[in-house]
């Protein structure tokens, strides 16, 4: 429930109450208000706290009473079954109240330990890394759910900027300890690796590592979806890209222009060399100042609308123009949000850096 529907929403029982009570003097005595003082209390018992659900519940009893006393003329037995109903309803309100509290407390605590995970696991990075200005976000597909195995890092080497946007396989809490290991790997790996195969080839060998460590993919989320970019250090306007398996990467012009950065020749996910392999290899292109690199996972090509039509990032960004790495994140969340009429499907790791004029 949205913030603004759940403010609305606190009005109900208080409407139910007044509606009641009007209801009661507008109508013939063989009429009974009780179903609207019976509402009043379970509609607060989810959105108050014990206190207010309490007065709630106090406040229906006594318009139920005023109800019995204003038709005095009714039948004795039934306006007293209607008062007991009416009060035991109050009454099951407020132990209904103290369970979703109970619950709130621990989806709390729940979120907490998941901030803490996702701030461990994909720190935000700097605005500026490089001389580039950068910026990220992770949208999860579950507001109680902030992270899972989509991934990013960007790192500032002495070969350059270095980055990844990843996706690993599966769900859940492997999926995430999956994706700590090949941001870990991707972080030593370009520091010191030359080039941006020899990293691939460093986080291939650490998923295999610890897919036999774990005996096998059975018990280990062991392929990842990967793009590897790098910005020389040396040569500012050349733009490094190695595909693993990913949605290819799109690369925006400051005069609205758009390229989508496909591989020239198509690759297995990082963790799948035992089913096939061959020699990596980064494609490379020019990389104009002011332009925008943009990295993301297939949370957003995968997201559809009620037309079950794929988002097209592609199609939706070209021709606009972007104040920088942030805006265009925070138009593409949006973005995406409106296409699919809420929240994603699935997770969107988003990462883009943009060469400044003059850098």
């Amino acid at each position: 429930m949205s913030p603004l529907s759940r403010r609305s929403a606190r009005w109900l029982p208080l409407i139910l109450i007044v509606g009641g009570v009007v209801f009661d003097i507008a109508t013939p005595e063989q009429y009974t208000a009780s179903p609207f003082f019976s509402a009043a209390p379970l509609v607060a018992a989810p959105l108050y706290s014990l206190r207010a659900t309490a007065a709630v519940a106090a406040a229906a009893v006594i318009g139920e009473l005023w109800s019995v006393v204003h038709h005095g003329t009714k039948d004795t037995h039934e306006s007293a079954t209607e008062a007991v109903t009416v009060l035991i309803v109050a009454v099951l309100a407020l132990g209904i109240n103290r369970a979703v509290g109970r619950n709130d407390a621990r989806l709390a605590s729940v979120r907490d330990v998941s901030e803490a995970a996702q701030r461990a696991v994909l720190p935000t990075p700097a605005d500026r890394i490089g001389g580039l200005a950068v910026a990220a976000r992770y949208v999860g597909a579950r507001a109680d759910a902030r992270i899972g195995g989509d991934l990013y890092a960007v790192q500032d080497t002495p070969h350059g900027v270095r980055l990844i946007v990843g996706d690993v396989r599966g769900k859940g809490l492997e999926a995430v300890e999956a994706a700590a290991i090949v941001i870990g790997a991707f972080r030593e790996a370009a520091e010191q690796e030359t080039s941006l195969e020899a990293v691939a080839g460093r986080l291939e060998r650490a998923l295999q590592r610890e897919g036999r460590r774990r005996d096998g993919l059975d018990q280990f989320e062991g392929f990842t979806t990967a793009v590897l970019a790098e910005v020389p250090s040396k040569e500012r306007a050349v733009l490094r890209v190695l595909n693993r398996g990913h949605p290819p990467p799109l690369l925006l012009a400051p005069d609205g222009g758009l390229l989508e950065l496909a591989p020239s020749a198509p690759a297995l996910p990082l963790g799948m060399s035992e089913v096939a392999g061959w020699p990596d290899r980064a494609d490379e292109t020019f990389f104009p100042a002011g332009s925008l690199l943009l990295l993301f996972t297939d949370g957003v090509t995968e997201a559809r609308n009620l037309a079950n039509r794929f988002y097209d990032p592609s199609a939706r960004l070209r021709g606009r123009h972007f104040n920088g790495p942030a805006d265009l994140l925070d138009l593409l969340v949006k973005d995406v949000a409106r296409h699919t009429g809420g929240a994603p499907a699935d997770d969107m790791a988003l990462l883009a850096v943009q060469r400044p004029l003059g850098v």
